[in-house]
C-alpha cells in the first residue's frame, strides 16, 4: 500500500512588521521551511509594514516529516537581511483539523538554541559488573548540522551526560558533517539507572559555544532497546517564547493531506462507476454520482475534486465525455445563456482545471514571450486619471511635468504595442492548441447552441455569440486573462510583478478580458477610462470569432478507455531556461570562473543543454540515468543556489554535474521538475554529498576517498506540486473516497431518512418545477439507490483501509520497540 503526504500553504498577509529600516518601514519577504529545507521564497514586498502575498505552494513530502516554519526576514541591499521573526508548526498541529490552519499567527523571536536540525548515529550497550554499571557509548558521525559559522559550517564536538558524569568527543572543525567513531565509556554506581542524554555542540575560539542540539534515552529504553541508529536531534525543552504580537503576524493557510492508497483493484468498482455516470447520456441526471458529488462539495473542496476528477478521467481517455456530461448538466440547468458557466460549479471548476492541466505548456508558448517584454521593458501605463502619476514623467522629459492627455496617449501607443503580438499569438495559435482542448471546446458549442438556438434567444445575445461566449469565456476569461494578470502562478515567471508592472499587467489582463467577452460590455460599467482601447479590442474581436471557428474545426474523438496515460508527453519540455554549469572533474582553482553558462531543457527522457536556445548541438543526459538531485551547500564553490545530478553510466560509474541557479525559488522549482522526471528510476541513491571532491576530499564530511559514502540523506520524495505532476488513478480515487467520506452523513440524511421525498428532492437537485421535466418520485427512487451503492462501497473501502492499518500494525509490533 503506497503513501502519499502533501502540504498546501499559502502565505496570505502580514501585519503589524516592525520597521527595520532608517526610513521607519522594512522590505519583508518570506521563507518556508520544511524540517529545515527551505521549499519557498515569496516576492519582496518593498516598503511595506503590513505586506500582501497572496503564494501557494503545494509541497510534496515523506510520511516522516516534523514541522513546518515560516522566518520573515528584512531584505537589506549591502549586508545580510535582519531576521523578525518565525512561525514554527509541528506536524500534530497542522494535521490536529482535517480542515487544516487558517488563521493569524504571531510571529515569535527566533532562538539561535531552538534553531537545530540533523542527526546524529550512535550505539550503546549497558554492561554490569562487580563495580556496578558501565554505559559504553559509540559515537559515530552525525549529518545536516545546522551551521553556526561565518563560513557556512561549524566545529562541532559531542557531550555526553549519564548521571553525575560526562565526557567528550574530539572537535572535528569545518564540517557539518562530522566523524568521531569514538567510544566513551561511562561508570555508574548500583542503584536505579540514570537516562542518557548526549549534546552537540559548535566549538568557539572566542565566546560561548553554540548549541547544535541533544537527544535523550530513559533508563526504560536503555534496558529494553538500547539505542543503535540515527536519531533527530532535539532543541532544549522550553516553552515557546510569545512575543505578543510586538513582532507583528502572519495570516496563513496550511492544510495537510496524508493518505495511504490501496491497490487499484479496491477502487474498481467506484471508478468504474464514476465513467459509467460521464457516459451517461441522459441530459440532466440527479441521481449519478458525479451530480451527488457536487452537491456534496462547495469552495476549495469542490476545486480539490474537480481537479482529481480531470486528473482520474485523463488516465482514462474520458476527460472529452466526462466534461461534456457535466457541460449538459449545466446547460440543462440554464435558462439564460448570459450566466452560463459563470457560477464555480463543478463543470466550471473541472473544465478550468483541464485547461491548465493539459493546457499549461501551450499557454506557455503563446504568451511567455510578451509577458517577460513586459517585466524586462517596466514602462510606465495608465489609462486611469485618478491613478495618474503626472510626476513621474519628469524623469523622461525635461519640460517638467506632462499632461494627463499627453500621459493617456503614450500610454494608448505602449498598451496596443502589447496587446497586438498578445493577439497575433493566440489567433495564430491554434495548430499549437492540444487536441484534447480542441474536442472539449467543440462538443462545448455544439451542447450550448443545441440549448440555445437562434430564434429564441437571439434578443439576449447575437446568435453568433452563443457558441463563441461559451468558449471563450474558459479560454481567455480564465485562462489567457488570469495568466496576464498573475504570471508567477501560471509559472510565466518565477517572482511576482513590483506595483508598476504589476499594473501595467492589469491593463492588458482587463483588455483581454473585455477581448473574450466579445465587446459585449464596452463603454459600460465604471471603467470608462478604457475607452480609448474600444477601437482596437473592437478591431480584435472579428479575428478572435476567425480564431475561434477554427479551433473547434477539428476532426477526431478522444480514445476512450485503455492504460493510464501521461499527462505530459515524455517528448514535451516541462521546463528550460538558463543555468551555469560545472563539471565535477574540473581541476581548475578558479572554480568561480569554471561554471559555464548554457542554456537547459527538461523532458521526460532528457536534460539537454547548448549554449544558446537556438543551437541543434547539444549535449544531453538520459533522465533514466538519473540517480540523484539535491542541493550543494554554499561552501563548496562560494557560491549560492548550487544543486548535483548524479548519474550512472553503464560501467556503474557515477558522475556529478553541477548547476546554478539564480534563486532559491529557481533552484527549487529545478530540483523538483528534476526529481518527478527521475522519480520512476530504480537504483536511486539514498545518501549522497552535499559538497564537493576538492583538494582531495569532500568539503562537506572531509572524507579523503572520493568513493565514500554519502553523508546525507536524498530528498528526493520533496517536490513542488504544479502541472506537470504525473498521473496516478489510484490516488486521484482515493481523494474521491475520501471527499464522499467527509459527506456521508449528509448522503445519508438527505437521501435515506428525510421523510418529507418532496422538499427533499427539490432541496437536492436545486431547480424548481419550471426547469426540469421528469418524474420526481422516480428520480428520488434512483438517487436513494445511487446512495445506497456509493455507501456500501464506502464500507468496502474502510474495510480494506482497517485490513491494510492491521497489517501494519502487526508489523510494527513484531519489531522491536524503538527509543
Amino acid at each position: 500500500m503506497a503513501k502519499s503526504s502533501s502540504l498546501n500553504v499559502r502565505v496570505v498577509e502580514g501585519r503589524a512588521l516592525p520597521a527595520k529600516d532608517v526610513s521607519g518601514s522594512s522590505d519583508p519577504y518570506c521563507i518556508v521551511k520544511v524540517d529545515d529545507e527551505v521549499v519557498a521564497r515569496t516576492a519582496t514586498v518593498w516598503r511595506s509594514l503590513s505586506p500582501f502575498w497572496g503564494e501557494e505552494y503545494t509541497v510534496h513530502l515523506p510520511l516522516d516529516f516534523h514541522h513546518l516554519a515560516f522566518y520573515v526576514l528584512d531584505q537589506d541591499t549591502v549586508g545580510h537581511d535582519d531576521v523578525i521573526g518565525k512561525i514554527s508548526l509541528s506536524r500534530e498541529a497542522i494535521a490536529a483539523d482535517s480542515r487544516g490552519i487558517d488563521s493569524w499567527i504571531n510571529l515569535s523571536h527566533v532562538d539561535p538554541d531552538a534553531e537545530v536540525q540533523g542527526e546524529i548515529r550512535l550505539a550503546v550497550q549497558v554492561l554490569e559488573d562487580g563495580r556496578g554499571r558501565c554505559l559504553r557509548c559509540h559515537m559515530l558521525q552525525a549529518r545536516d548540522l545546522a551551521p553556526r559559522d561565518i563560513s557556512g559550517t561549524s566545529d562541532p564536538f559531542a557531550r555526553v551526560f549519564w548521571g553525575c558524569q560526562s565526557l567528550e568527543t574530539t572537535t572535528i572543525k569545518k564540517t557539518r558533517f562530522p566523524h568521531w567513531d569514538e567510544v566513551l565509556e561511562l561508570r555508574e554506581p548500583p542503584g536505579p539507572l540514570s537516562p542518557l542524554r548526549v549534546e552537540l555542540w559548535d566549538w568557539d575560539m572566542v565566546g560561548k559555544n553554540d548549541f547544535l542540539g541533544m537527544v535523550e534515552f530513559s533508563p526504560q529504553v536503555l534496558q529494553q532497546n538500547p539505542p543503535n541508529g540515527w536519531f533527530r536531534l532535539l532543541p532544549f525543552p522550553r516553552a515557546e517564547e510569545d512575543a505578543g504580537g510586538s513582532l507583528g503576524a502572519l495570516r496563513l493557510k496550511v492544510r495537510l493531506t496524508e493518505d495511504r492508497v490501496l491497490p487499484s483493484l479496491h477502487y474498481q468498482p467506484l471508478t468504474d462507476l464514476l465513467m459509467e455516470s460521464a457516459l451517461d447520456p441522459t441530459e440532466e441526471d440527479t441521481a449519478s454520482p458525479l451530480a451527488l458529488l457536487e452537491e456534496l462539495t462547495s469552495g476549495d473542496c469542490r476545486q480539490d475534486l474537480a481537479t482529481k476528477l480531470v486528473k482520474l478521467f485523463l488516465g482514462r481517455g474520458l476527460a472529452g465525455p466526462f466534461l461534456d456530461y457535466l457541460t449538459r448538466r449545466e446547460v440543462a440547468r440554464t435558462t439564460n445563456p448570459n450566466t452560463l458557466f459563470r457560477s464555480n460549479s463543478l463543470a466550471s471548476k473541472s473544465m478550468e482545471q483541464f485547461m491548465k492541466l493539459v493546457g499549461m505548456p501551450y499557454l506557455h508558448e503563446v504568451l511567455k514571450p510578451m509577458v517577460s517584454r513586459v517585466f524586462e521593458e517596466k514602462k510606465y501605463m495608465e489609462l486611469d486619471p485618478c491613478k495618474m502619476e503626472l510626476g513621474r514623467t519628469r524623469r523622461i522629459s525635461f519640460k517638467g511635468a506632462l499632461s494627463e492627455e499627453h500621459v493617456r496617449e503614450t500610454s494608448l501607443g505602449l498598451l496596443t504595442g502589447y496587446l497586438g503580438p498578445i493577439v497575433d499569438a493566440i489567433v495564430g495559435s491554434v495548430g499549437r492548441c492540444p487536441l484534447t482542448m480542441r474536442l472539449a471546446f467543440r462538443k462545448l458549442g455544439q451542447r450550448v447552441q443545441e440549448r440555445f438556438p437562434q430564434p429564441e434567444h437571439e434578443v439576449l445575445l447575437f446568435r453568433q455569440d452563443v457558441k463563441y461566449l461559451a468558449i471563450s469565456g474558459f479560454l481567455f476569461l480564465r485562462f489567457f486573462a488570469p495568466a496576464i494578470l498573475t504570471p508567477k502562478l501560471f509559472d510565466l515567471r518565477d517572482q511576482h510583478a513590483d506595483p508598476q508592472t504589476s499594473r501595467s499587467l492589469l491593463l492588458l489582463a482587463k483588455a483581454v478580458q473585455s477581448i473574450g467577452n466579445l465587446g459585449q460590455q464596452l463603454g459600460q460599467g465604471k471603467e470608462l477610462w478604457m475607452a480609448p482601447l474600444h477601437p482596437f479590442l473592437l478591431q480584435s474581436i472579428s479575428r478572435v470569432r476567425d480564431f475561434l471557428d477554427r479551433l473547434v474545426d477539428v476532426e477526431g474523438e478522444e480514445v476512450a478507455g485503455g492504460p493510464a496515460r501521461v499527462l505530459v508527453p515524455p517528448s514535451v519540455t516541462v521546463r528550460e531556461g538558463y543555468l551555469l554549469k560545472r563539471k565535477e572533474e574540473s581541476a581548475s582553482l578558479a572554480t568561480r570562473f569554471t561554471f559555464k553558462k548554457r542554456y537547459f531543457r527538461l523532458s521526460g527522457e532528457t536534460l539537454s543543454y547548448s549554449k544558446t536556445p537556438e543551437l541543434q548541438m547539444r549535449s544531453t543526459i538520459p533522465v533514466s540515468r538519473i540517480r540523484a538531485v539535491e542541493r550543494v551547500d554554499e561552501g563548496a564553490f562560494q557560491l549560492p543556489h548550487v544543486m548535483q545530478v548524479v548519474t550512472q553510466d553503464d560501467a556503474g560509474a557515477l558522475h556529478t554535474d553541477y548547476l546554478q541557479c539564480k534563486n532559491v525559488n529557481e533552484l527549487n522549482q529545478w530540483l523538483s521538475a528534476l526529481r518527478k522526471a527521475s522519480a520512476p528510476n530504480p537504483d536511486k541513491l539514498a545518501a549522497c554529498h552535499p559538497g564537493a571532491f576538492r583538494g582531495a576530499r569532500w568539503t562537506c564530511c572531509l572524507q579523503a576517498k572520493r568513493s565514500a559514502a554519502g553523508c546525507s540523506r536524498t530528498h528526493s520524495a520533496v517536490t513542488l506540486g504544479d502541472w506537470s505532476d504525473p498521473l496516478d488513478p489510484d490516488a486521484e480515487a482515493q481523494m474521491v473516497y475520501r471527499q464522499l467520506l467527509l459527506g456521508r452523513d449528509q448522503l445519508r440524511v438527505k437521501f435515506l431518512e428525510d421523510p418529507n421525498p418532496d422538499t427533499t428532492l427539490e432541496a437536492d437537485t436545486g431547480v424548481g418545477p419550471n426547469v426540469l421535466e421528469g418524474d420526481y418520485p422516480n428520480d428520488l427512487v434512483r438517487q436513494r439507490t445511487m446512495a445506497v451503492r456509493l455507501l456500501a462501497m464506502l464500507e468496502d473501502l474502510d474495510r480494506a483501509h482497517e485490513e491494510f492499518q492491521q497489517r501494519e500494525r502487526d508489523q510494527a509490533a513484531s519489531r522491536p520497540l524503538g527509543p
